[in-house]
């Protein structure tokens, strides 16, 4: 819920970059209150995706040297740690959890920024356009969730769906215009949610997390996991998110 949000909000705007913001029907979003999301144990993958999928996939967000992105498994190996599916930020750099908090952090040569918290970052977005695209038989006709407690908007003028501790506007365009937000402002975030009107899959994030996650057929979660612009890891449903 957004119970403090912040006062110097501008209103949201009608249409999210390309995106149209849902003013009325909220419909598309209703199989994810049913048999989706809202079913889900809160701090699962199935929970931040949607259950009901043969297979997920954990995409990783990447640590940055420079501005440039550097996978977490460059960063374990510096560290003398690994990467699994379920491992955590903090645990590969041997920071408490909290290390939002810390002033010093990174490692000379090879890491300087820890990955985004938050949805899909814009990078990581485009280099999944492509494999999603290939998945879907309506590409062209998309659905989108994004958190109406973001702060950079007031999106409560709009109607919303709910999601585990999340009301969330409903977005509809083409999967392609999912990172066009940034035309807006540099660091607009893209939504938490995206799914093709045929369900073929579903990609979810959230505010506090480093990592997006992908439920779909076998063959997509396949081709995620060799694109070689992603870190991605094979996850189970109940699996706790990071």
């Amino acid at each position: 819920m957004n119970d403090f949000p912040p006062v110097d909000q501008e209103p949201a705007p009608e249409w999210y970059g390309r995106l149209r913001v849902q003013a009325d029907d909220l419909s598309p979003a209703d199989w994810l209150g049913v048999d989706g999301v809202g079913q889900a144990p809160l701090g699962t993958v199935a929970g931040v995706a949607a259950p009901g999928f043969p297979a997920y996939a954990r995409i990783l967000h990447p640590a940055r040297l420079d501005a440039r992105p550097v996978r977490w498994s460059t960063v374990a190996a510096a560290h003398g740690s690994r990467v699994t599916a379920r491992t955590r930020w903090h645990e590969i750099i041997g920071m408490d959890q909290e290390y939002g908090n810390s002033s010093d952090y990174g490692l000379p040569g090879v890491w300087d920024e820890h990955p985004d918290e938050g949805p899909t970052p814009p990078d990581v977005a485009r280099a999944l356009l492509p494999v999603l695209t290939r998945h879907t038989r309506t590409p062209e006709q998309c659905w989108f969730g994004l958190w109406q407690g973001y702060g950079r908007w007031d999106f409560g003028r709009f109607p919303a769906f709910e999601t585990p501790g999340r009301e969330e506007s409903l977005l509809a365009g083409r999967l392609e215009d999912v990172v066009s937000p940034v035309t807006l402002e540099d660091f607009a975030e893209l939504p938490d949610l995206w799914w093709p009107r045929d369900r073929a899959w579903i990609l979810g994030g959230d505010v506090d997390l480093v990592s997006t996650y992908v439920g779909g057929s076998p063959e997509l979660i396949a081709d995620l996991l060799a694109a070689a612009d992603l870190e991605a890891h094979p996850v189970t449903p109940d699996a706790p998110v990071g």
